[in-house]
């Protein structure tokens, strides 16, 4: 893959502990999110809640070498400059023969299960000011996602979506599942997909970002995440996208599109076919229907995007999924990334792929979902 043109569709920041002392109002105090130093790991808290542990979110390569070392425990010192510093960053690319990526958080993906809606929009905000400066330093390489939060004020989650794309960020995620009791397939989401649609940003459903979380545990030393809930991550966004596409969003906003983030590709094959017996088999249901003919699947396979690390098997099915709706990504520098080897593993996953199809996969649908020129 070396001669090829390769963006990633999913890269990290890991966020300076400055970010937010900086850049709140100090007033909050130890409600903004900090980091505290310990021995031999450090801390996120961000408004009284842990909110995990450094470790994974820098860790990039260790799988290859020594799997059973990765843990979620670490010091934000074992962080490579690449995490927050642009320019190492780039230079990171670089070594990974990536021309491009676009960049999500990682401490900041745990804050949408923080309880107080109106303080985490305005973490959020500082968030966003900070990723969108991040990225204007290599604005040809670097595009950054937007982090929203929606809950019952959906007018000021779309105030900040069109605030971020002024600001010239190429995209914006919410959480990969609503508040406990409300999902995305009531109508009042309408304003915001619209807006979306209208802004042409697409719409991120990240691992990991379920507004409310049971799965995160907090003993008296520190907070972690189970096994059960690493394995089973893909089910909050297969009920999340059920309900944008059985609902309708899409025939009401044909030109809005979902991101599904890092839950890899091979269970979406099947995902697909129960959308379609649902739709068939169970009409009381799915009470919508679809005009000419056309089928939970096809809907998804036109508006619905796949970002994804190395899943061979995914690869294998990728035209019953859609090759033009897969992005490869390098999830640079978290535990599970393709860093630095991204070039040898897509070699790998690829191996028999037509070369216009790789291309699609590794660049293509990125650099036009994302308007990389």
């Amino acid at each position: 893959m070396a001669n090829r043109v390769v963006i990633s569709s999913d890269s990290h920041v890991v966020e300076p502990p400055n970010l937010w002392l900086e850049r709140m109002d100090p007033k909050y105090g130890d409600r903004i999110p900090h980091l505290v130093k310990g021995v031999p790991y450090d801390q996120w808290y961000c408004d009284g809640l842990g909110v995990g542990a450094i470790g994974i979110f820098s860790m990039a390569g260790l799988r290859f070498e020594n799997p059973g070392d990765i843990t979620s425990d670490g010091s934000y010192a074992d962080v490579p400059a690449g995490g927050y510093d642009p320019h190492a960053h780039v230079a990171d690319l670089d070594v990974d023969k990536v021309k491009a990526d676009v960049i999500y958080p990682s401490i900041g993906l745990n804050m949408y299960a923080g309880p107080d809606g109106s303080f985490i929009r305005q973490v959020f905000s500082a968030y966003n000011d900070w990723l969108s400066e991040f990225c204007q330093t290599y604005p040809d390489r670097l595009k950054g996602i937007a982090m929203i939060l929606l809950d019952d004020e959906i007018d000021k989650g779309i105030d900040e979506l069109i605030r971020a794309h002024s600001m010239g960020m190429c995209g914006a995620m919410i959480s990969v599942y609503p508040r406990v009791g409300e999902t995305y397939d009531h109508p009042d989401y309408d304003s915001f997909w619209k807006q979306a649609e209208n802004l042409q940003m697409p719409i991120s459903l990240h691992n990991g970002t379920k507004r409310s979380s049971n799965d995160l545990t907090q003993t008296s030393e520190k907070v972690q995440f189970t096994g059960a809930e690493f394995v089973n991550r893909d089910h909050w966004v297969r009920m999340s996208i059920s309900q944008i596409v059985l609902s309708g969003v899409f025939e009401r906003y044909p030109n809005l599109n979902i991101v599904n983030v890092e839950h890899e590709l091979a269970w979406i094959p099947y995902f697909l076919r129960r959308l379609d017996v649902a739709y068939l088999e169970r009409s009381s249901q799915t009470s919508l229907r679809f005009k000419n003919a056309v089928l939970p699947s096809d809907v998804m396979r036109s508006n619905v995007y796949h970002s994804f690390q190395d899943d061979e098997l995914g690869i294998r099915d990728r035209h019953d999924i859609g090759v033009d709706k897969l992005l490869w990504a390098s999830d640079y520098p978290h535990a599970e990334s393709t860093f630095p080897r991204s070039q040898a593993i897509l070699e790998e996953i690829l191996e028999g792929v037509p070369e216009d199809e790789k291309n699609m996969i590794v660049a293509a649908n990125t650099a036009k979902l994302y308007k990389f020129e």
